[in-house]
């Protein structure tokens, strides 16, 4: 593995495919005899916004001009936009974690995934490498991905342009006895990427404390949080929606005793509580996910069907809405749904049942099971944007190469 400025080899070159988007799809950039056509600076920026992040990664060789459209913050601002508003899905890809028959991570493309006959799974070459180590996908905005391995090793990666930073080490003070969870999310207003790290520890009966930790990317820092009130976090990683990560919650260990969603804003890094749907009745799992931009949870009723609720006016109660109900198919009872990843053009629905994609279709309530080839069994499913967005701060000295 290189250093964190040049990560090594992605394997993009295998998955590579004509420019679709722009005039500059056929341009050769081993063709010594190139040179930039001659139009506006103004139109040039408006075509290659709409470029892939690979090409565009080739394209700063053309020129310095365009080199200096294509690092300059609003490029990469506007860029980003666009590609995570297609609603054809040809910038965002799935990240993808397996256990089996190693611990190892694969992408494939969203838009084939949806739209397509037969999709590849491409095996990635990610920071800190290890097939003895489990990794964790703690989530994805805007390009960026945070993972964990293990316990304590995480990095912040954009796997578009093969760059990655490593977090600080930290050692919570709570020992053995404890389990941990993190969040990944953006604070838009003080422009800073955060990771929430929050690790509990059970103590006699149904006791526990609560120590919750803060990165910051500007400040490459940890710190401690002590207003934390929320109970036991139930679900993996926080869900990342309108500036907030969220979990849900029990107010006690071992035993049910109802739940609650949580919510830290990475503006102020203040708790709060999010009111719930008023649920049908029967028992069921609860797992929290992201819609569209909004918060959803689904409910697995003793895995025999599952319910969709959205939030579609966050923070408003009145406005969670059972969008779909989808029954379990073939053998009931057997495998569990994850909440729905993503929403096609059409209206379908893409998420994991058991360790397979499937795509239901409200409509007509039909099941269909994409082909992924080069695909284990998934243990979970993150989607991101290919992006331009450096996790390396512009003042900061590169590492050297390990």
């Amino acid at each position: 593995m290189e250093s964190e400025e040049d990560e090594s080899s992605h394997q993009n070159s295998k998955r590579s495919k004509p420019i679709s988007d722009s005039q500059f799809a056929s341009i050769s950039m081993q063709d010594s005899a190139f040179t930039a056509p001659n139009l506006p600076e103004e139109l040039i920026a408006e075509i290659l916004k709409r470029v892939p992040v690979k090409s565009l990664l080739q394209f700063r060789c053309v020129s310095k001009s365009w080199l200096g459209i294509i690092s300059s913050s609003d490029f990469v601002k506007t860029h980003l936009s666009l590609s995570a508003n297609d609603k054809e899905y040809k910038h965002r890809r799935l990240m993808l974690s397996f256990v089996q028959p190693e611990n190892n991570l694969k992408d494939c493309s969203l838009g084939s995934l949806l739209y397509g006959s037969v999709t590849e799974a491409f095996d990635l070459d990610y920071p800190m490498k290890n097939p003895v180590k489990s990794v964790w996908i703690v989530g994805s905005v805007n390009g960026l991905i945070c993972v964990a391995i293990e316990e304590n090793d995480l990095f912040i990666w954009n796997p578009s342009i093969r760059k990655f930073k490593r977090l600080p080490s930290f050692r919570p003070t709570l020992r053995c006895g404890y389990y941990f969870m993190y969040g990944f999310g953006y604070d838009e207003v003080n422009d800073d990427y955060k990771v929430v790290g929050v690790f509990c520890i059970f103590g006699v009966g149904s006791s526990y404390d609560v120590e919750v930790k803060v990165y910051g990317l500007k400040s490459d820092s940890w710190r401690n949080i002590d207003d934390y009130h929320g109970g036991v976090l139930l679900n993996d990683s926080g869900k990342f929606v309108k500036g907030k990560l969220h979990w849900a919650t029990s107010a006690r260990f071992g035993g049910y005793n109802g739940w609650d969603i949580v919510s830290i804003d990475l503006k102020d890094e203040k708790w709060g509580k999010i009111e719930q749907p008023c649920y049908e009745k029967g028992n069921f799992d609860f797992v929290l996910g992201v819609l569209e931009d909004n918060l959803s949870v689904l409910c697995n009723y003793n895995r025999t069907r599952a319910d969709v609720w959205i939030m579609k006016d966050y923070g408003v109660k009145d406005s969670w809405e059972k969008m779909y109900t989808i029954s379990c198919p073939n053998d009931p009872g057997k495998y569990m749904f994850s909440p729905p990843l993503c929403m096609s053009k059409k209206g379908e629905i893409l998420l994991v049942f058991g360790s397979i994609f499937m795509i239901y279709n409200p409509s007509d309530d039909s099941i269909r099971y994409p082909e992924v080839t080069n695909f284990d069994a998934c243990l979970e499913a993150e989607i991101y944007t290919e992006s331009l967005i450096s996790p390396i701060l512009q003042n900061e000295p590169i590492p050297q190469q390990q």
